[in-house]
């Protein structure tokens, strides 16, 4: 393919761009559905469980501000919220007003958490291999992170361009 141009947008997509999208968002849905179910299975871990412990194990400190973890996970604030409670509940996380300016608060990834994240991305993994990347070879792998690449790059333009 060659270099984007600005002369297709505020064209309809072709048929042929249409069946790429359909393709790109079906099957999107079908191996993160398939890889949810089974870190839940293999683990007792939900999907929304282990992006919010993976994010908050990953921060300085292993603690995050709210509207942060939110950012860092793409989640409706409100969607975190639930989250973070069904999880301070089974004490993976705790909550605590932030040190820094004591309005926002901070979720803290607790030694419970750690354990349980641990335990799921072993199995997490090797679901990851099973269901995704044995289904590539190594010029797939290469064309799906070089479309992935370019994806995030537009969206970062568009982010940029909407912003000004």
């Amino acid at each position: 393919m060659g270099e984007r141009t600005p002369e297709g947008r505020g064209r309809r997509p072709t048929a042929a761009e249409l069946e790429v999208w359909r393709g790109f968002i079906e099957t999107s849905i079908a191996v993160k559905a398939r890889i949810d179910r089974a870190i839940q299975a293999d683990s007792g871990v939900s999907a929304g469980d282990y992006a919010v412990l993976l994010a908050l194990a990953e921060a300085d400190g292993r603690r995050m501000r709210t509207t942060d973890l939110a950012d860092a996970i793409s989640w409706e604030r409100s969607r975190l919220s639930h989250q973070i409670t069904r999880m301070a509940d089974r004490a993976l996380v705790r909550r605590e007003r932030s040190d820094v300016d004591q309005r926002g608060t901070e979720v803290h990834l607790t030694p419970e958490g750690l354990d349980a994240l641990r335990e799921a991305s072993g199995p997490h993994l090797r679901t990851v291999r099973r269901v995704f990347v044995d289904a590539l070879d190594e010029d797939q792998q290469a064309a799906v992170a070089s479309a992935m690449t370019a994806l995030a790059a537009h969206l970062e333009a568009l982010d940029i361009e909407d912003a000004g």
